[in-house]
């Protein structure tokens, strides 16, 4: 379970909202002291900031970060975008036909940076899990001088010969989906089931708690649809981040099933002096078990982003 953060010692924000130009609104939330290293979580497909458990966010908050986490354009209560994506769209795009997506990686990263506008924040350092570690990336490569620290997590690098999803996960994350609450948890845990970690298993009741929360901070099919669309026609990076001199950690699970291994050593690769934590075990989320391995490597990367500066 979670810990709540009234029972710490951590200063804890209610959930604000930052409207940004071109009429999108993030929800977000912040843990921590505001003068402390600023440091902006940004989740991935579909998912709400609420997958950035709690528990996590108080530990870093704790390790010296003013953490900052928000719900992605098209999640949870932040602003829906109001154009349509098809399915048939999708696969012409998968195919690598010419189609229009109604925003790219770079219009998500914008929104990362316009978060930090809002709180008069010139510089952060970044972390990012699966589509958010493409973002993170996407945010240290279009303005590298507000990129303090990157820590991409479970993600890739564009390249389609990375990073690639197994097959055997299709039919279930292609199935559809009724529209009741009762639909969104069975369809969760089925998904979740064939992607989680398989070394960390979690606990009796946390996963339909979670999805239960995830339902009703608000659900957008048609949202992730087009933050799908902004995944599959996104650029292959890799030669693009041979640029990024910030201090890197790549994380990734060797049981990852939905972004295999392959893309975590990939952007590893691509960017000079990256570290490499490969995890047995773990797939495509973030077991509790592990939360003080995350923090030590996000921890480690900041300070030595710090240090760095300094020399």
């Amino acid at each position: 379970m979670s810990a709540s953060p009234d029972q710490t010692n951590v200063a804890v924000s209610e959930e604000l909202f930052a409207p940004l130009p071109g009429g999108v609104e993030l929800c977000y939330q912040t843990f921590g002291e505001r003068d402390d290293d600023p440091l902006l979580l940004v989740m991935g497909l579909g998912g709400p900031m609420t997958w950035w458990d709690a528990e996590l966010c108080v530990l870093l908050a704790q390790q010296g970060f003013f953490v900052i986490r928000y719900d992605n354009r098209d999640t949870g209560r932040s602003s829906r975008d109001p154009h349509r994506v098809r399915r048939i769209d999708l696969v012409r795009a998968f195919l690598g036909r010419p189609v229009t997506p109604p925003y790219t990686l770079g219009d998500l990263a914008g929104d990362g940076f316009g978060l930090l506008d809002h709180l008069d924040i010139p510089a952060a350092h970044v972390a990012g899990v699966s589509m958010g570690g493409m973002i993170a990336q996407t945010m240290a490569l279009d303005a590298p001088e507000r990129v303090l620290s990157l820590t991409s997590i479970m993600s890739t690098t564009g390249q389609r010969t990375a990073g690639w999803q197994s097959p055997t996960l299709i039919p279930t994350l292609l199935s559809g989906r009724g529209p009741t609450r009762e639909d969104y948890l069975a369809g969760a845990l089925k998904v979740w089931a064939l992607i989680g970690s398989p070394g960390y298993p979690p606990a009796e009741g946390t996963l339909e708690s979670r999805a239960g929360e995830t339902f009703d901070r608000g659900v957008s099919r048609s949202g992730v649809l087009r933050q799908m669309m902004a995944v599959i026609t996104q650029p292959d990076r890799t030669a693009d981040l041979a640029r990024i001199s910030v201090p890197t950690t790549v994380i990734h699970g060797l049981r990852d099933r939905m972004v295999h291994v392959s893309g975590g050593r990939a952007t590893a690769a691509a960017i000079p002096g990256a570290e490499l934590l490969l995890i047995d075990g773990m797939g495509h989320d973030l077991p509790p078990v592990l939360f003080e391995t995350f923090a030590a490597a996000i921890r480690r990367t900041a300070t030595s982003a710090t240090r760095k500066r300094k020399a």
